[in-house]
């Protein structure tokens, strides 16, 4: 039978959001006034009742006014349970501590109450204190429970928990006779990147439905293994399960992750078949999110533009993709679109926005956005925010600004220093970007590769030998982060430049692989310092990385100019007209900070 809907009236009850509760009441609820029952019993069954429905609706206010009246009936005592429970769900985890400190009446349902709450707030350490205190009560832990659990193993990657917790399951047999718990176990894996084991998991459950392989299939996609994620679709679908809304959403992400367009087209193409384009707002984001991920902007702002519904999420998504690949204009028109839709810019809209002025140079519109912020009081404690204003001034020149803003910060990160390094780079100021990061390190913060990447570009640009091998070998061997191909081509630039021909070889030869930037390197020193040998030996291995870039011909031809081997030369540009070699676009200098 249907249910009636929220607030009918069915045999001198009132149905309210799925509970059932006396007129007098819900009407007494609505109007604040005391519930007045003379049973006991019904009492309680009242207060629970009308706790339920107000932790379903996080209606705080009147929940709070039902707490009052408990207390003044004295059954606090029979009603803690639901109380914890309105408290937790209407976000108040600290009233609902302070509930369950006071009273020792406490059982499994309170208990999972709690460890739930902060299971769903993020506060995954928390909830498995908790579970522990539980344990040591002697409160024995129940399906639910386990569900609550796993999901905080999962929010803090505690798999080796989650293992154990695994264990307690399997010795009660409670996975044969519920799915969901099941489920909980897949998904705790994959969020904490154990993604053999969750597939393993998978395997072994005895009944599996759409949510435990849309559970995986998330796993893999967030840990960028597109291809994976899609091979446990197409089994998902042989088992003839129909993937829904969420499975979708995780199956975009992986064609994204891989820039998979044309399966992500195909995958478009089923969401159509189930009538689902256009119904579910997250879905829609994550088409546009897809083709914005696979480079097809065009195609993103085709579906933006024929959604029925988009919100502030459509929009951030494909200026997002605007600002990645260097469009700024574009970004800043899809923004004045947007607010003419009557949306306003969050503070992810904002980042992108700055990152798009960046890319333009364009601080003075930089600047407004920046005030924009400021206003709406956004900057607080966000550190991402922050760092997106860093880097834009210091991308468009406005080195004073940006350091200002970075001196003001309330707390400063990594990030926050890489980009005011970057700015300093890019302005020729080495020495400065230099004093950030000794200056970064007095402040207790470790450096990453980005923060490597800027100290030995300075270096670099400056002759400074002994301080950039001073930090490439800390960066190897006392911060364990691992080197790539941009900090080795520092390398060779900085030997290059000073000279030291023989070092540069040596560094490129410990390279796994190579690419032309590194060998246009060598050999525009061999040019400067006329060494024909090393010159011969870097331009016969640049070809073979790409015979068709020119760059090597060119200055392989320059090093024989100089030294008049003219015959030599003109083999070399023979060669190259040869082999169609023509001269590729430069790329950007900037070091990208995020």
């Amino acid at each position: 039978m249907k249910a009636p809907s929220s607030w009918e009236a069915t045999k001198g009850f009132l149905w309210i959001d799925g509970l059932y509760a006396p007129f007098w009441a819900s009407r007494e609820l609505r109007q604040g006034r005391l519930v007045r029952v003379k049973d006991e019993k019904e009492k309680v069954d009242v207060f629970v009742t009308l706790l339920r429905v107000c932790a379903k609706n996080k209606d705080l206010h009147k929940g709070a006014t039902l707490h009052d009246q408990i207390l003044r009936r004295g059954l606090l005592t029979d009603c803690l349970d639901a109380l914890v429970t309105m408290y937790v769900q209407c976000g108040e985890l600290s009233k609902a501590e302070d509930l369950f400190a006071a009273y020792k009446s406490r059982d499994i349902f309170t208990w999972t109450a709690l460890i739930g709450g902060y299971a769903q707030k993020g506060q995954g350490e928390q909830a498995l204190t908790c579970f522990e205190h539980m344990l040591h009560e002697g409160i024995f832990p129940d399906a639910v429970t386990f569900n609550c659990v796993l999901k905080a193993c999962g929010s803090i990657r505690a798999v080796d928990k989650g293992e154990r917790i695994h264990d307690d399951i399997s010795k009660q047999g409670l996975l044969q006779k519920n799915v969901l718990l099941g489920n909980s176990l897949v998904n705790m894996y994959a969020k904490c990147g154990a993604l053999a084991r969750a597939e393993q998991v998978l395997e072994e459950l005895p009944v599996r439905n759409a949510i435990s392989w849309s559970s995986l299939i998330s796993g893999y996609a967030e840990h960028g293994e597109g291809e994976q994620a899609l091979d446990c679709y197409e089994r998902m679908r042989h088992e003839g399960l129909l993937p829904d809304a969420v499975t979708f959403i995780c199956l975009l992400k992986a064609c994204g992750s891989i820039r998979a367009g044309e399966k992500g087209e195909l995958i478009r193409d089923e969401i159509a078949k189930q009538g689902l384009v256009g119904t579910d707002i997250v879905l829609n984001n994550a088409l546009v999110d897809m083709y914005v991920n696979c480079g097809a902007l065009d195609k993103a702002r085709q579906l933006l533009e024929e959604l029925p519904m988009r919100d502030v999420v459509s929009w951030s998504t494909i200026i997002s993709g605007y600002a990645q690949q260097g469009e700024g204009e574009q970004a800043l028109k899809c923004l004045e679109q947007m607010e003419r839709e009557g949306l306003h810019p969050n503070a992810v809209t904002f980042i992108c926005i700055l990152k798009a002025c960046g890319s333009l140079g364009a601080a003075c519109k930089g600047e407004t956005f920046h005030d924009v912020i400021s206003k709406q009081g956004l900057l607080g404690n966000d550190i991402v925010l922050s760092n997106a204003l860093i880097s834009m001034y210091a991308k468009c020149g406005a080195l004073p600004k940006a350091a200002r803003l970075l001196e003001g910060l309330p707390s400063r990160d990594v990030i926050s220093w890489n980009a005011m390094m970057a700015g300093y780079i890019q302005k020729g100021e080495g020495e400065h970007a230099i004093a950030c990061y000794e200056k970064m390190q007095s402040e207790g913060l470790s450096p990453d590769a980005t923060t490597f990447l800027c100290v030995l570009t300075a270096c670099s640009r400056l002759g400074f030998v002994e301080i950039a091998q001073r930090n490439f070998w800390k960066m190897i061997v006392v911060y364990g982060v691992k080197p790539g191909l941009e900090h080795y081509t520092c390398m060779v630039n900085l030997f290059g430049r000073v000279g030291h021909l023989q070092d540069a070889v040596e560094i490129i030869k410990r390279l796994p692989y190579s690419d032309s930037a590194v060998w246009s390197s060598l050999l525009g020193a061999c040019q400067k310092w006329g060494d024909v040998s090393v010159g011969k030996w870097g331009f016969d291995r640049a070809i073979q990385v790409d015979k068709d870039d020119a760059a090597p011909y060119t200055l392989m031809a320059s090093i024989y100019a100089a030294v008049g081997m003219q015959d030599d030369a003109g083999h070399i540009e023979a060669m190259r007209i040869k082999n169609k070699a023509w001269a590729k676009p430069q790329q950007p200098c900037w070091i990208e900070v995020f």
